[in-house]
């Protein structure tokens, strides 16, 4: 086959257009949904200044004073952990989950017909009553009695989904959000800007691409001496 110059078969044409929305996705997937989570993590945080008190002393605990956070560490801060799961739970990055129904099932008297999408509102599931005991509060301290995680096993907590479509950064994000909370809770003293107080924040969702904080945060970080 001859090409001339400039020109580009149609079927490179549709590979590069694959390609472009696949860095696309794993830009936006691996880069938005973890800096909006840490960003919900934060404000909820300020917004309960006893949970991030009791967070900041495990660090100090667990650390020690003056010393950095390292990765290996976060398995000795149950804490921050249920910190993550909390903020999971009350702000997936993705408020619903596509599915495709792969046959006919009924669920709940309703018949879902094979091939129909299917969305899994993994927003509401996090704060449905029946579930979850006082759901609008923010409580680290309901996963440190239980043993609920965000492997997808447990079906009242799917904030990565669940199952073989299991979001693949699942490992990379639980990751860099528990080390990036840890360096800025152990590393500074957070204060809201702007007059801003716990009791006036405004923590209403916006629906997007992800569900980020209607109002970005603005908080002040002060050195630890």
């Amino acid at each position: 086959m001859t090409i001339s110059s400039g020109e580009i078969p149609k079927e490179d044409q549709l590979d590069k257009h694959k390609i472009t929305h696949l860095l696309l996705d794993l830009l936006l997937a691996g880069i938005e949904t973890i800096s909006t989570t840490l960003e919900w993590s934060m404000a909820e945080l300020l917004n309960n200044p006893k949970v991030m008190s009791k967070g900041r002393a495990e660090l100090e605990q667990v650390i020690g004073k003056g010393n950095q956070v390292q990765e290996s560490d976060i398995t000795r801060l149950p804490y921050l952990q249920a910190i993550v799961k909390e903020t999971l739970r009350l702000h997936p990055a993705l408020a619903v989950i596509p599915r495709k129904a792969e046959a006919d099932v009924e669920i709940c008297g309703y018949v879902v017909p094979k091939g129909a999408q299917v969305f899994i509102n993994a927003w509401a599931i996090g704060r449905d009553p029946s579930i979850w005991d006082n759901p609008a509060k923010f409580r680290p301290e309901r996963f440190l009695e239980s043993n609920i995680n965000v492997g997808g096993r447990t079906f009242e907590f799917v904030p990565f989904g669940g199952g073989r479509r299991i979001c693949p950064g699942l490992p990379l994000a639980t990751r860099m959000l528990h080390l990036m909370l840890a360096s800025l809770l152990h590393s500074f003293v957070w204060k809201l800007e702007d007059g801003v107080t716990a009791d006036t924040m405004n923590m209403e969702d916006k629906f997007g691409l992800t569900v980020q904080l209607d109002q970005p945060l603005r908080a002040r970080p002060i050195a630890i001496n």
